[in-house]
């Protein structure tokens, strides 16, 4: 039987890795042989999940602590990780924030920290990934995570912001340029476009009963994600089974965007 997912001795790189999706896509990755690179702002988060991916999966795996706005700690995050593989494969841009208020209240400070890290951040992180392994080897796979918020707006209050929005709007915009400029060198670029899944962003709103009332009857399907929802789309882009498929933006939302 042909296992279509064989990601062995592939080495995945997952920022915002100590919670939440991002510990959820390190593990799907594992399970198909991918060793794991870990990078939060959290230390000892990350040493926990990469211990217990390493013994759950079998692969070899990195804990690094690495703040996506600092272009040093990035730099030397991947240093450190050529030095211990020598390559990457995979670049999964997971690491965000949000700031809930409305967008007359946002300030400048707020929109700015927001886009820093979820807009430049995953930029940051690519450019350095590109140019540090996937150009020279002339493939790779970069999944930047963005959000159905990237594909549509919202009204409600019980939401994260404007500038959350913007970012993920742009992340979905910056993953096409990104696969047109760099599909010679063989690197795929898609990004995934989440629902409602439990992070520690969303879970507040999500366990609001009037929230809960309005966003299920937004979605077709009628129900917030379960964990594990976002694995199979992980693993079909990390694989070399995706090797037509960049420039992507592929909603794993329930069928919210699709009213």
């Amino acid at each position: 039987m042909k296992n279509y997912f064989d990601l062995k001795n592939q080495v995945a790189v997952i920022t915002g890795c100590s919670t939440g999706l991002g510990v959820q896509m390190a593990n799907a990755l594992a399970s198909q042989g991918t060793n794991i690179v870990a990078l939060a702002r959290r230390k000892e988060l990350i040493e926990s999940v990469a211990d217990k991916i390493k013994k759950e999966h079998g692969v070899d795996t990195l804990a690094l602590k690495c703040d996506v706005t600092d272009l040093n700690q990035i730099k030397n995050a991947i240093n450190t990780i050529i030095e211990k593989f020598s390559h990457i494969d995979i670049l999964i841009n997971n690491a965000g924030v949000g700031v809930g208020k409305k967008a007359e209240d946002i300030s400048d400070e707020e929109f700015y920290h927001d886009t820093n890290v979820d807009l430049f951040g995953e930029f940051r992180m690519a450019r350095e990934v590109a140019n540090a392994s996937m150009i020279k080897q002339k493939y790779g796979r970069i999944i930047n995570i963005a959000s159905l918020a990237g594909l549509v707006g919202n009204n409600l209050e019980r939401e994260l912001g404007i500038p959350y929005y913007a970012a993920k709007g742009g992340v979905v915009n910056m993953t096409r340029a990104l696969a047109a400029e760099w599909g010679k060198y063989n690197i795929n670029v898609n990004c995934i476009c989440p629902g409602y899944f439990y992070t520690e962003l969303t879970k507040d709103n999500l366990d609001d009963e009037e929230f809960v009332k309005i966003i299920k009857n937004r979605i077709p399907l009628e129900r917030y994600a379960n964990a594990g929802e976002l694995d199979t789309a992980v693993l079909f882009l990390s694989s070399k089974m995706s090797s037509y498929v960049t420039g992507v933006a592929l909603p794993v939302d329930g069928g919210y965007t699709c009213m």
